[in-house]
């Protein structure tokens, strides 16, 4: 299967980049704001247009060298006009032109490749006497637009259509083959929660892993390490991220995608684009499968680390503690650390802690492993037979105590969804049976099965009751 061409929209702050690339990709992707800088990383969307013909848009920060962090971000600007096959140069159509669009515009014409001029901002037919303006840049092709208003798109798809090959339709199966029938599979439910597989299925090589944690603690640095190149911005400024981005490698057969998300503030400190990176963030989480909680090893554990670890099981992730900057922790001994964090975070007992430096790239490569070691307990599927095995041990051990002489009784237990794995205990009065006991039941479980790094979800119910009822 050929590559997808990299279509990639330069410009400098605030001229609608952002804007352009949620029209592409149809939906509120990349956070769009009157805040010149607002986009300070490369974003990637697949995207179709015409139906058929797919290719990889990349919204890039704006080019804008006043400051540091500003410099950093237009390098990477470029980078990304280097890797693309089509580039789209994008001004304001609501000023006349500077020499710097000229400069930057004329910096990658010398690249060769398809290179349009977008002149955004022209709202109405009045506006457009200011497009013509920009025709002394000299572009092959110029296209007056109002990317907010949706105007004057179709000579943009046109031109693109140029650039982007169609996709090759699929060979139809031929007439006499047979599909599978809904109606072929007869088994029981019983016989459903018999089997005694644990593989996952193919689909479930696939898994998001959010890189958490408050402001500063190097969760852009770690994304950098694990993907071996500067992906994201790295700065000394506290908030450098802004949009939560995404990079997909593979490990050991697993595609993993990484989202490096925006660090957050105590609530009150949240201000202006940040209130829509912390809902984005959260609107993600609920689409991971991990967390890589990230902690700083030279600052004592605060509310707001306890806090934001609190995410990971109010969304039920699969979780990795990372002590990140531990080559500049001091004195702080490894069981010093790892005894602060069980303490100051006892309801993440079961993930493991791992101590790196991102900067460095120390035990960084150990979390690839670590990740996709939780993801195959996160998606397993334990046979319903082995976890009653496990139960009436247990109930042996430890009898189930009566409600105020009430007689509790477990009939049996079944896991009834993976990712995180969640087991039903089927009880004759299941609102009797008191939460020491369910929290006792959980430890043998995870004493039975590995279990490391995975929330256990225990519900418990009538039978015949369903268990997301």
């Amino acid at each position: 299967m050929p590559s997808l061409k990299k279509v990639a929209i330069l410009g400098r702050p605030n001229v609608g980049k952002s804007s352009l690339f949620n029209r592409l990709a149809r939906q509120r992707d990349a956070i769009t704001s009157d805040v010149s800088g607002t986009t300070r990383d490369i974003k990637k969307r697949i995207v179709t247009i015409s139906e058929n013909r797919d290719f990889e848009v990349i919204d890039t920060g704006g080019i804008d060298y006043s400051s540091d962090l500003f410099s950093k971000v237009a390098d990477f600007s470029l980078k990304a006009a280097d890797m693309a096959d089509v580039i789209i140069y994008m001004v304001d159509g609501k000023t006349i032109p500077v020499e710097e669009d000229r400069e930057l515009f004329y910096k990658l014409q010398q690249l060769g490749k398809p290179l349009a001029l977008v002149v955004n901002k022209i709202d109405n037919d009045k506006e457009e006497e200011r497009y013509w303006e920009f025709l002394e840049f000299g572009a092959d092709r110029t296209f007056p637009m109002s990317v907010s208003h949706n105007r004057y798109f179709n000579d943009f798809y046109a031109w693109l259509e140029e650039y982007i090959p169609a996709k090759e339709e699929p060979e139809e199966a031929p007439e006499s083959q047979e599909l599978i029938g809904e109606d072929e599979d007869n088994s029981s439910l019983e016989d459903f929660l018999k089997q005694d597989t644990l593989d996952l299925p193919e689909e479930s090589r696939s898994l998001k892993v959010a890189i958490i944690g408050r402001v500063n603690t190097g969760k852009s640095s770690l994304l950098n390490a694990l993907l071996g190149e500067e992906r994201s911005v790295v700065s000394d400024v506290a908030g450098t991220t802004i949009d939560p981005i995404d990079e997909t490698i593979t490990h050991r057969e697993y595609e993993i995608t990484f989202v490096d998300t925006a660090g957050i503030r105590r609530r009150g400190k949240i201000l202006g684009i940040e209130k829509h990176a912390l809902s984005r963030t959260e609107a993600m989480l609920e689409q991971a499968d991990i967390a890589l909680l990230v902690l700083d090893a030279t600052e004592k554990i605060s509310e707001l680390d306890e806090r934001i670890a609190g995410i990971t099981e109010k969304f039920k992730l699969g979780t990795v503690i990372v002590l990140n900057k531990w080559d500049a922790r001091g004195e702080k001994s490894y069981e010093a650390a790892v005894e602060e964090v069980r303490d100051e975070l006892k309801f993440l007992s079961y993930a493991p802690i791992l101590t790196i430096s991102a900067l460095t790239g120390q035990r960084v490569h150990r979390l690839l492993d670590e990740v996709t070691g939780i993801y195959q307990r996160y998606a397993q599927r334990i046979p319903t037979s082995t976890i009653n095995e496990v139960l009436h041990r247990a109930m042996r051990r430890h009898h189930i105590p009566s409600h105020h002489g009430a007689v509790v009784k477990i009939k049996f237990a079944t896991q009834y969804e993976t990712k995180p794995p969640k087991i039903a205990l089927i009880v004759n009065k299941p609102n009797f049976l008191h939460f020491s006991y369910i929290r006792y039941l959980a430890n043998a479980f995870r004493e039975a099965f590995d279990f490391e790094g995975v929330p256990l979800d225990i519900v418990t119910r009538k039978r015949g009751e369903r268990p997301e009822d």
